[in-house]
């Protein structure tokens, strides 16, 4: 038996704590894991993008990775400063790389890096190609196979950020917004997303300010740079101090948005997916459909067939999202973590694209973002949504997901459990469009309960029953 280390790939990436797991030898194996599976596909010609965020070591890391790539004789193009996950997947297609590495631990807390491998499309790595990188990672820790070739790849260090900025300017026209009287609150929760927006929406109109745009990998004041309630008091407080319009929100590497209303009220991340559907398919006329995972709203279900546009569903994790909007065509795609993304962009979440977008639909409409809201629970009804996380000790890992894959209730909150999906968890769809989804977290050791019904007590009594026949 093997003492090798344990490196696995979940639903986006591998993500481990500094020092412990996540180590220079560690990341070195997986960027020759990567090298490998590039040479094997015979795509080692096309090179490698390599990217990073603003934790600790991630510069130093990302130089990990290109060193061990160039010994295969691989070229690698590398980020100049920190910058968001979304540049990094532009970057693959701007380069016609064959794949990105981007090290960053996304939203997770602070002692925690991680590696994330980019499709040549600019997404997310599919599963089938993570799995052949993952058995090239099985030989490198056991020390099989070749290891450099003796010829050298060149390390090129380019421009990030005015690239990835241009290829915003393509996607989304922000001459409109900027000419609105408008005042917004960017919170950049001290990651790579820092600057983006403001610079994006500079010489107009507009009035943006933006609050802890400093890098500091402690991530000062939160558990851990997501963009969920809890985490967003700060942009509460100056979206109402100030009078703003709306605040808008990125996580550590800036592929996911928060949004906050007018009245420092945050806005679910179902909300915000349901609101920018309405928006695409509405006044931009998008119908090319959507691709969404299970855990996302079926408001966006009853805007589709709303506008008589198709609807995907996958597996939790963009791995799935992004390949079934290329495959369908789709004009957007999205998770109930705060991921979005659009037609015209690389098939990948992109915070700051949707937070411009949201941007757009209040311009377009002429309406605040509690109007919109009202509009929209007009047109699909009333819905409200919470998610529960529940730490567990690695040891309980194997008792808690056979408990989840066992679990089949006849009704949850006194609702009739109309039928199940268990392609991810397990998703029970219940009388009248109510849904909940249980399922173990592919990157953190949590159990993820969800909810989504039409009020508060009948989603207090759904998540309640779950728990209770969880054991949670």
């Amino acid at each position: 038996m093997s003492d090798r280390p344990q490196i696995k790939f979940g639903t986006d990436g591998w993500r481990a704590i500094i020092a412990q797991e996540f180590t220079f030898a560690n990341v070195r194996a997986c960027g020759e894991a990567v090298a490998r599976n590039l040479v094997a596909t015979g795509r080692a010609d096309q090179g490698l993008v390599v990217g990073f965020d603003t934790r600790y070591g991630s510069p130093r890391f990302a130089q990990a990775v290109a060193d061990v790539v160039n010994s295969y004789g691989i070229d690698t193009h590398m980020f100049d400063v920190s910058a968001p996950t979304p540049a990094c997947s532009f970057a693959v297609v701007d380069h016609k790389a064959a794949n990105g590495v981007m090290i960053t631990a996304s939203h997770n807390p602070p002692e925690w890096n991680g590696f994330k491998v980019k499709s040549s499309a600019g997404g997310s790595a599919t599963p089938t190609e993570v799995g052949k990188i993952e058995e090239h990672l099985a030989d490198v820790l056991d020390g099989k196979g070749s290891g450099a070739t003796g010829e050298s790849g060149s390390n090129t260090v380019f421009d990030v950020i005015a690239p990835y900025l241009e290829q915003l300017h393509r996607v989304i026209d922000v001459a409109p917004i900027k000419k609105q009287p408008l005042k917004v609150v960017v919170d950049a929760m001290h990651g790579s997303g820092a600057g983006i927006i403001p610079q994006m929406l500079a010489g107009g109109a507009i009035e943006v300010t933006e609050i802890r745009s400093d890098q500091n990998p402690n991530f000062p004041g939160m558990d851990q740079p997501e963009p969920i309630e809890h985490n967003l008091i700060p942009l509460s407080e100056a979206v109402k101090e100030l009078g703003a319009d709306i605040g808008i929100a990125l996580d550590g590497d800036a592929d996911r948005v928060g949004i906050v209303d007018e009245n420092g009220r945050y806005l679910t991340t179902l909300e915000v997916f349901s609101l920018l559907t309405d928006h695409f398919m509405g006044r931009r006329n998008e119908r090319g459909g959507v691709a969404c995972t299970i855990t996302m709203s079926s408001m966006v279900d009853k805007l589709s067939a709303h506008y008589g546009a198709p609807i995907y569903r996958t597996p939790v994790g963009f791995k799935f999202v992004g390949p079934t909007m290329i495959e369908n065509g789709c004009s957007m795609g999205g998770e109930e973590s705060g991921g979005y993304a659009f037609k015209g962009h690389v098939p990948e979440r992109d915070g700051s694209l949707s937070g411009l977008l949201f941007l757009e639909a209040m311009m377009m409409s002429g309406k605040k973002p509690t109007e919109l809201l009202a509009d929209l629970h007009t047109l699909v009804g009333p819905h409200t949504f919470r998610r529960i996380d529940v730490s567990y000790d690695e040891s309980q890992r194997v008792d808690l997901a056979n408990r989840v894959v066992a679990t089949s209730p006849k009704t949850l909150g006194g609702i009739t459990v109309e039928s199940e999906d268990r392609r991810d968890g397990v998703r029970f769809n219940l009388v009248g469009g109510s849904w909940a989804v249980v399922r173990m977290s592919g990157t953190e050791p949590l159990v993820r309960i969800y909810a989504e019904t039409p009020d508060n007590s009948t989603l207090d009594a759904v998540l309640a029953d779950l728990q209770s026949i969880l054991g949670l």
